[in-house]
């Protein structure tokens, strides 16, 4: 008799040091990458200028790195942001690696780690451009090259600049319908009515939760891609307009199907025809066509119904501008950064970044590197390591000394028999170009990475450095490792519960809004949409600290359950509402879930020093 071997389950860290993302092979990312550092390195070493082709392939690397899947206009300030933040950085290093001592220096790389982390609690383009400030400054004080500090700065810019004109100007393989250049926005909008016809499949059944979620993550993007910089105040073209219109007709299907999941009754499968012709609709820039019989038999069915209806409709109205986004005000800027969570991070990447270039100056002025300056590896790979927000830090030290290992005898390979300076180039080229693939495993990019860098070092004439690169970057996870689990001031999580509070505060402003039987939809929807997005980020929060070691992990413990239950909580307000639209009252299970949810996280919020939320009017 056969015995089944019971699978011993991985400790959360390990689970995510393995874990990689998944998706189609990003082809479009993959030009642009082959067309940037590459081919700005040739151009420089022809015109016998290397030194300002190497400084120009890093921004180019850099941004490569940021370049990820979404709308064209979003693309340039996710893209821009650090790009700028890294032209700050270069400079500033430049200047204080030439006139500040060994001390002078460390405590100046210490200062900005701790305003770069604070900054880049604010948001994922925030951290980008505090990832790229630190990393820059680190190199553009220990890098040795001709050019003055604005010229690296200028130089820089150009790279991630001609990595952003080739963003905007090459249209997408295989993009035919509608005008190129909106076809990030959308395949956004279209993936939102998709996600609205999976939730409906999965109404009654236990993947519902998930697939909510899953509307949640694509609403945001959406809402993202529309939202990009522009010159104009408003959508200036037809087709763009269109989109908006497009978005916000989709704001009520996802409310009602939302209100379906919460009621927990399956419906008929004609109910996702509505939404997958639409999303079919959007994609190809064609009328939305017929749609399905609808089925009125319940508030929320009747509210689908009405919601597709309103979305036909607006497939062929140009007048669509509202993304029902709330601006965060430079108080609530500033609170993100200088906070509880800010300062826990601000505080946890000064001490990291400030040791490690502490020890890096050591084995600097010890002439431990010799000849060569190398010294800016330790304290920029320190970045990479140390951000909460990039990962847990056990996982990423093991990822970053594995993809270290292979990148560099990668690397030793090719060095031993390709010409130079012609091989190295191609090489940088090839790099590039997997950049965007290499993303989904941070083991994989920093592979990647390390050959591209060890590349551009000797093509800029210093000798081979994988050994040495290899050794940095051991110290380095090391030095982390340690330095990342001291105690720290106050108490720890404050990033966690930062994120747990302004979704409590969004889902009280929801639920306030709903229960006053306002008539102002727009704002419903504004804050019904601030509501989830600010559960889905503390959700990322609150998963990257579970998967931390056991000494970071146990400060945000029972978080999860406190998400949960606002989670429930934004539902049954958004079941609320749609029943309030049709009867104009309450039944009894909803003020019973309410009034339940609320005991629930009244008992739960004193783990994360939550204020309470209480029912704003008798129901």
């Amino acid at each position: 008799m056969s015995r089944r071997v019971a699978a011993i389950p991985l400790p959360p860290w390990l689970a995510h040091t393995l874990r990689a993302q998944r998706g189609p092979v990003p082809w479009s990312a993959v030009v642009r990458g082959a067309l940037t550092a590459g081919p700005l390195l040739l151009v420089a070493v022809l015109a016998g200028r290397t030194s300002l082709g190497v400084v120009a392939a890093l921004g180019a690397m850099f941004a490569g790195i940021n370049d990820r899947p979404g709308s064209r206009r979003a693309s340039v300030k996710r893209l821009g942001g650090p790009a700028l933040a890294g032209a700050a950085g270069l400079l500033t290093g430049t200047y204080a690696g030439q006139h500040a001592g060994a001390v002078v220096l460390t405590l100046l790389l210490t200062v900005v780690g701790l305003v770069a982390g604070g900054f880049s609690a604010i948001g994922p383009i925030a951290s980008g451009a505090g990832t790229q400030l630190l990393v820059a400054t680190a190199i553009g004080a220990g890098m040795p090259l001709p050019e003055p500090g604005w010229v690296r700065a200028a130089v820089f810019l150009a790279g991630a600049g001609w990595l952003i004109v080739l963003r905007l100007a090459l249209p997408t393989p295989g993009a035919i319908a509608g005008d190129y250049r909106f076809d990030g926005e959308r395949h956004a909008v279209a993936a939102v009515y998709d996600a609205v016809a999976a939730l409906l499949d999965a109404v009654g059944g236990p993947k519902a939760t998930d697939r909510r979620a899953a509307l949640t993550a694509a609403l945001d993007h959406a809402q993202d891609a529309l939202a990009g910089p522009r010159l104009r105040r408003y959508a200036s073209s037809a087709a763009e307009r269109r989109l908006h219109g497009q978005y916000a007709a989709a704001l009520p299907l996802a409310e009602a199907a939302t209100a379906l999941a919460w009621a927990g009754e399956p419906v008929a499968a004609r109910a996702a025809e509505g939404p997958r012709r639409l999303a079919a609709a959007v994609r190809e820039s064609t009328p939305g066509g017929p749609l399905p019989a609808p089925t009125r038999s319940a508030p929320a069915l009747r509210a689908l119904d009405d919601a597709l209806l309103h979305a036909a409709d607006a497939f062929d109205q140009t007048d669509g501008s509202d993304l029902h986004t709330r601006r965060r005000t430079p108080t609530a800027l500033f609170r993100a950064a200088f906070g509880a969570g800010g300062r826990e991070y601000g505080l946890r990447v000064a001490l990291c970044f400030g040791a490690s270039a502490a020890v890096a100056q050591a084995l600097h002025q010890s002439r431990w590197y010799g000849q060569y300056t190398h010294w800016y590896w330790l304290p920029a790979t320190a970045v990479f390591l140390v951000k909460p927000d990039l990962g847990p830090l056990a996982s990423r030290v093991l990822c970053r000394a594995a993809g270290t290992v292979l990148g560099a005898l990668v690397f030793a390979g090719f060095a031993a028999v390709l010409p130079r300076p012609a091989g190295l180039v191609v090489l940088v080229a090839l790099s590039g170009a997997l950049i965007p693939v290499a993303t989904r495993h941070f083991a994989a990019q920093t592979a990647v990475v390390t050959v591209l860098v060890l590349s551009l070092v000797m093509v800029g004439g210093e000798p081979e450095a994988s050994a040495s690169r290899l050794g940095e970057t051991l110290l380095a996870c090391a030095i982390v490792l340690v330095v990342g689990h001291l105690p720290m001031p106050g108490k720890r999580g404050g990033g966690v519960r930062a994120r747990l509070a302004e979704a409590g505060a969004a889902a009280h402003a929801y639920l306030v809004h709903v229960l006053s039987e306002s008539d102002d939809r727009a704002a419903r929807w504004t804050l019904r949409r601030e509501a989830y997005r600010t559960l889905s980020e503390a959700r990322g929060a609150i998963a990257l600290s579970a998967a931390e070691l056991p000494a970071i992990a146990r400060h945000t413990e029972g978080t999860d359950v406190i998400a949960a239950v606002l989670e429930r909580l934004v539902d049954t307000t958004t079941a609320c509402a749609v029943h309030l639209d049709d009867t104009g009252r309450l039944t009894p299970r909803h003020t019973e879930q309410l009034t339940r949810l609320l005991a629930e996280f009244d008992r739960a919020r004193g783990t994360a020093g939550l204020r309470a939320i209480e029912l704003p009017i008798p129901v």
